[in-house]
């Protein structure tokens, strides 16, 4: 009798080995491999199949219209590039309580409602769950049909039979196909089933949402094959005692990905947040270590408030801290600031905050954050109608930044009369303009 032979697979980065081990030898990660037994012969060797299309010059390819079906969110729709794009796989990852199934089945209901035939597949909650969550947030409609299952099999057998508008898979990784020897949520059960809802997603032009774990350091739980399968991936930041919450998209085949959408968790459920011009800046008067910037997430402009403080170190090494905001790019602009203004920082804590709970990574807020710390260190209040924009170098000087009339123009219809900036804008603002070129000018400024 021949030896039964198996494999063991790493449930983090998907290597195999003849044998188990303690550690992979890959990935790093702690014991992670499971076995799996090869009782199957994936492909005989020579077998080929014919090439599904003709090879042809790209000048005669034909450019296929994209059409679009509309979520009834402006801000989802924004999102996506204009509405769920048909044949589309869209990944969904987010924390826990963040909101993903929510806001999915409000989208689901709204779909229902316009006469679209939408199945929302859960392996994680039962149908009074998610039935209790839909009076809730106002999701109950003829056309929205729950479905309990587990097995990959199953749900693909319920395709065939009847025919929808739209499929939401909740979640990725607990869904399993009874043809692979592994649990559930494993490298090999992931990219099987996402590898088979893509394969239905383009043959029968259906658009699919699946919702994705995350792990302790915030990437989808899985292969990282699962984000290059699918067409679109969307990550939804924010925390789950806030109101607001951000969805970003990282991965976008049908449209841009700097556009972000901006949601309200309210008592029905996520909606698009309104008039969120004033949601990230509420400063209504001179403060101390506050100055306020304009960043860019798409082409929306936001008005963000920058809060610094500054305090006597009682250690001989002082406190650098960051929320929001780049801790290395603070540290540089420390250093830079004890250069050339010769400051003793080296003696103060510094901690740095944007309020509102948004994170930033352009460098126009440079200046701002310059601004806040030395108001801070000089317990002098900026004044509540100034903007500061710029990028700071690592000689001192202050650079452009892009878009800079789209922010001049937020500014000044949020009631800003003064902006501080590093060159003259090319349009004409009712907001008055300061040209810095240098830190030490920020100083003769103050």
């Amino acid at each position: 009798m021949a030896k039964k032979k198996s494999i063991f697979e790493c449930q983090a980065c998907g290597y195999k080995s003849s044998k188990w081990m303690g550690k992979c030898v890959n990935c790093g990660a702690w014991d992670s491999f499971v076995e799996l037994s090869q009782s199957k012969i994936a492909a005989q060797k020579g077998s080929q199949t014919p090439p599904s299309s003709p090879i042809i010059p790209i000048t005669q390819v034909s450019e296929e219209k994209i059409e679009r079906m509309p979520t009834r969110m402006d801000e989802l729709d924004l999102v996506l590039g204009g509405g769920i794009v048909y044949g589309s796989l869209i990944l969904v990852g987010g924390s826990p309580g963040v909101g993903k199934s929510t806001l999915l089945l409000k989208v689901c209901a709204n779909l229902a409602i316009e006469g679209k035939k939408v199945l929302y597949v859960s392996a994680e909650e039962s149908a009074s769950q998610i039935k209790m969550r839909a009076n809730r947030i106002g999701a109950n409609a003829e056309n929205l049909y729950l479905f309990n299952e587990l097995v990959l099999e199953n749900i693909v057998a319920a395709l065939e039979k009847e025919s929808f508008d739209l499929l939401v898979i909740d979640s990725i990784q607990t869904i399993y196909s009874q043809e692979i020897a592994s649990a559930p949520g494993s490298v090999s059960q992931v990219r099987s089933v996402t590898f088979e809802l893509m394969r239905i997603a383009k043959e029968k032009k259906l658009p699919i949402f699946i919702i994705g774990h995350i792990t302790k350091e915030g990437s989808i739980a899985g292969p990282r094959i699962l984000e290059h399968m699918v067409d679109t991936v969307l990550y939804f930041e924010g925390d789950s005692s806030k109101e607001l919450r951000i969805l970003r998209s990282f991965k976008n085949r049908f449209g841009s990905i700097s556009e972000i959408g901006i949601f309200e968790m309210t008592k029905k459920g996520l909606v698009s947040a309104k008039n969120i011009a004033k949601r990230f800046f509420q400063r209504k008067s001179a403060t101390v270590g506050s100055a306020a910037t304009v960043v860019m997430e798409g082409s929306r402009p936001l008005i963000l408030e920058v809060q610094a403080l500054v305090a006597e170190s009682g250690y001989p090494t002082p406190k650098r801290s960051a929320t929001g905001f780049d801790a290395n790019r603070l540290t540089m602009l420390l250093a830079l600031l004890e250069k050339k203004l010769e400051l003793p920082f080296n003696q103060y804590d510094v901690f740095v905050n944007i309020a509102g709970g948004i994170k930033i990574t352009e460098t126009a807020a440079d200046l701002a954050i310059i601004a806040a710390i030395l108001s801070s260190f000089r317990n002098r209040a900026l004044s509540e109608e100034t903007i500061f924009l710029g990028e700071v170098g690592l000689t001192g000087e202050i650079r452009d930044v892009m878009m800079l009339d789209n922010r001049l123009k937020e500014a000044a219809s949020q009631g800003f009369s003064k902006a501080i900036i590093p060159s003259k804008p090319i349009e004409s603002h009712p907001i008055k303009s300061y040209i810095v070129d240098s830190v030490e000018k920020i100083v003769e400024w103050m």
